[in-house]
C-alpha cells in the first residue's frame, strides 16, 4: 500500500465545477438554513466572506494538517516493567555501588585535573595551550572511566572520525547525557551549549576547558553571536573541531526532530555521526524520566549497548554554502537514512509546550506537541507565544483527548453564543466534529496574527471603540461597539470582555492594551470588525 500523503490537507475543497453548499446563520439566533445553491438571494461573492469572520482580513483560511501522532521525547520504559527487569537490578544492587563509587572517583578526579589546567588561564579568546590540552587528558580518561561506570564496557564504532582539517565541524543526533560524554573522550571538541549549563556543579567546569561556545536559545542577539563564534572558531586550525546537537534537545531516537541551522551558516564540510542504544528491555533515552532515575537504571544494568557510526564528510557545494537550509536539509537525510527513521517537523519549543502540559497536569500532555518547527515558518510564532496560546487552551478545560467543544470555547475567550462567534468557532474546527485541537486553535491564531494587515486592523479597531478620542476605552464605549456583532449583551458580560481586554489591570483599555491583548489573543479581532455587522 502507497504511504499516505501526510502534508496534504484531509479535507479538499470542491473543485468549482461541483454544486456549492452554503450555510448562514441568521441574526436572531433561531438555527441554520440552507438555501439552495441556484438560490438568487445567494451572492457568491458576499457568500465566503459571510463563512469567513476573518475575510476582512484575508479570504485564505488557515492550513488543514492531520493530528501529531508521535512524541518523540518519550521514553518507553520510564520504569521498572517485568520480572526480569525487577530480577536483574536486585542481582545488579551490588555491582551499582561499584560502579556508584568509580562513577564518584571518576568524576573528582577529572574535575580537579581541569581545575588545574584551567588554573591561571585568562586567554580563553585563543586556543587553549598544548601543556594545558595534556593535563586535560586525565580528564578524558576519567570520562571513559565514567561512561565505563554506566555500563558501557564496550562501545562498537562503524567509521573513522575526519580529520580537523578535512571537518571542522561534527553534528550529531542526540539521544542521552551519553553522547557529550563519549564526544568528549573520543574528540575532545569545543560544543554548543546552553547558557544554563555553566552553573551545573563540576559539569559546569569541564564544559569551560572544551571552550564551550554559550548561547541563550531565546535571544537572537546570543543566537548570533554563537554563529559567529563557530564561524571563528570552525576557520582556525589551531581550536578543536565542534560538535553540535542540531537538534537542541534528546530525542527517544525513534525520529529525527528538526535541525537549528547554526552548525550549517558558516558553510564549511561537515561529519555527521550517529549515536544508537539497541535496546530491549531498557531504553536509555532521556525522555520523560529524571535524571536520577536514569542513572540508577543504567547503574543496575549488566551491559548497556552503544554504537557510534561516522558518516562520510558532506561537502557543501557552493548554493549550500549560501544556503544553510539546504545544507542542514542534506545532513540531516544523511542521519535520518543511516537510522532508517523519518524527519519530524517537532523542535525544542515542542518540548516546552509538553512540559507545560505536564505541569498543568493535562492528560495525555502529548496532545499539546504541535511540531514547532512548522508553525514557526508559517506563522512567525515564537515557542514563548505558543506556551501562551496552551495557556489560553487551557484555560477552555480541554477533556482527556485534548478537545474543546463550543460551549467551553466561548466561556473561555469570554463570548456569547451568537452567529458571529459561532464562525470563529467553525473556522478553528477545519474538521467540522464539533470541537478543536490545541494545534487546530494555535494554527487559526496564527493564521490570523499573520495577516498583513492584522495590526492595522487592530489600530482602527481602538479609534472605533474609543468615541470620545481620550485614548482610552471605556466599559460605555466598549458596550456600544461591540453591540452589533454580539447583540443582546448584559452587563456582566461586557465586564468580563473589558477585564479580558484590559491587559495591564489598571482599569481602563489603552490602544496598547487593546494590542498586547489581541496578540495574545486574535481571534477575538473578528468581534471588533463593523464590515461583519448584521444588517
Amino acid at each position: 500500500m502507497a504511504d499516505p500523503d501526510l502534508s496534504s490537507p484531509l479535507i479538499h475543497h470542491q473543485s468549482s465545477d461541483q454544486p456549492e453548499v452554503v450555510i448562514s446563520i441568521d441574526d436572531d439566533e433561531s438555527g441554520l438554513n440552507l438555501p439552495a445553491v441556484d438560490d438568487p438571494r445567494v451572492s457568491r461573492g458576499f457568500e465566503f466572506d459571510h463563512r469567513n469572520p476573518y475575510g476582512f482580513l484575508s479570504e485564505s483560511e488557515p492550513p488543514v494538517l492531520g493530528p501529531t501522532t508521535v512524541d518523540p521525547f518519550r521514553n518507553n520504559t520510564p520504569g521498572v516493567c517485568g520480572l526480569y527487569e525487577a530480577i536483574k537490578i536486585v542481582i545488579c544492587l551490588p555491582i551499582a555501588l561499584i560502579r556508584l563509587v568509580l562513577f564518584a572517583a571518576s568524576l573528582a578526579v577529572g574535575y580537579l585535573a581541569t581545575k588545574l589546567a584551567l588554573a591561571g588561564w585568562k586567554d580563553k579568546e585563543n586556543p587553549m595551550p598544548l601543556w594545558r590540552c595534556r593535563i586535560m587528558w586525565i580528564t578524558r580518561i576519567c570520562t571513559r572511566c565514567i561512561l565505563f561506570s554506566f555500563g558501557y564496557q564496550w562501545i562498537r564504532r562503524k567509521g573513522k572520525p575526519a580529520r580537523r582539517e578535512i571537518a571542522p565541524i561534527v553534528v550529531s543526533n542526540h539521544v542521552s547525557y551519553i553522547e557529550p560524554i563519549f564526544y568528549f573522550y573520543e574528540l575532545s571538541p569545543t560544543i554548543v551549549a546552553s547558557e544554563s549549563h555553566d552553573s551545573l556543579p563540576f559539569v559546569g567546569t569541564i564544559i569551560r576547558a572544551m571552550q564551550v561556545i554559550y548561547v541563550n536559545r531565546f535571544s537572537q542577539t546570543s543566537r548570533k553571536n554563537a554563529v559567529h563564534e563557530i564561524k571563528r572558531k570552525a576557520s582556525c586550525d589551531r581550536f578543536p573541531r565542534l560538535l553540535l546537537f542540531p537538534e537542541g534537545t534528546t530525542t527517544n531516537g525513534k525520529v529525527l526532530i528538526s535541525f537549528q541551522l547554526g552548525a550549517f551558516i558558516p558553510g564549511y564540510p561537515i561529519q555527521p555521526v550517529v549515536v544508537r542504544y539497541p535496546h530491549v528491555h531498557f531504553d536509555q533515552s532521556w525522555g520523560n524520566i529524571s535524571l536520577l532515575m536514569l542513572m540508577f537504571r543504567m547503574f543496575t544494568q549488566f551491559h548497556n549497548f552503544m554504537e557510534v557510526e561516522y558518516l562520510p564528510v558532506i561537502y557543501p557545494s557552493e548554493k549550500q554554502k549560501q544556503n544553510a537550509v539546504r545544507l542542514s536539509q542534506k545532513t540531516s537525510h544523511a542521519i535520518a537514512t543511516s537510522l532508517n527513521v523519518v524527519q519530524t517537523s517537532h523542535s525544542y519549543a515542542d518540548l516546552m509546550l509538553l512540559n507545560r502540559a505536564t505541569e498543568l497536569k493535562l492528560e495525555n500532555p502529548s496532545n499539546y506537541m504541535v511540531e514547532m518547527a512548522r508553525v514557526e515558518s508559517l506563522f512567525h510564532v515564537s515557542s514563548l507565544e505558543a506556551t501562551r496560546f496552551l495557556d489560553t487552551f487551557v484555560s477552555m478545560i480541554p477533556d482527556s483527548s485534548g478537545r474543546v467543544r463550543l460551549h467551553d470555547f466561548l466561556r473561555g475567550l469570554k463570548l456569547k453564543p451568537c452567529p458571529l462567534s459561532k464562525r470563529i468557532f467553525e473556522f478553528i474546527d477545519v474538521e467540522k466534529v464539533g470541537s478543536i485541537t490545541f494545534k487546530q486553535f494555535l494554527f487559526a491564531s496564527g493564521h490570523v496574527l499573520t495577516q498583513p494587515l492584522f495590526k492595522q486592523t487592530c489600530e482602527l479597531a481602538f479609534s472605533h471603540c474609543d468615541a470620545d478620542g481620550d485614548g482610552y476605552i471605556t466599559i460605555q464605549e466598549l458596550g456600544d461597539a461591540l453591540k452589533n456583532t454580539i447583540p443582546n449583551l448584559n452587563k456582566d458580560e461586557i465586564q468580563g470582555m473589558y477585564h479580558l481586554l484590559d491587559d495591564d489591570q489598571d482599569q481602563r483599555i489603552s490602544q496598547n492594551d487593546l494590542l498586547s491583548c489581541l496578540r495574545r489573543n486574535p481571534l477575538l479581532i473578528a468581534i471588533f470588525a463593523p464590515e461583519l455587522a448584521p444588517t
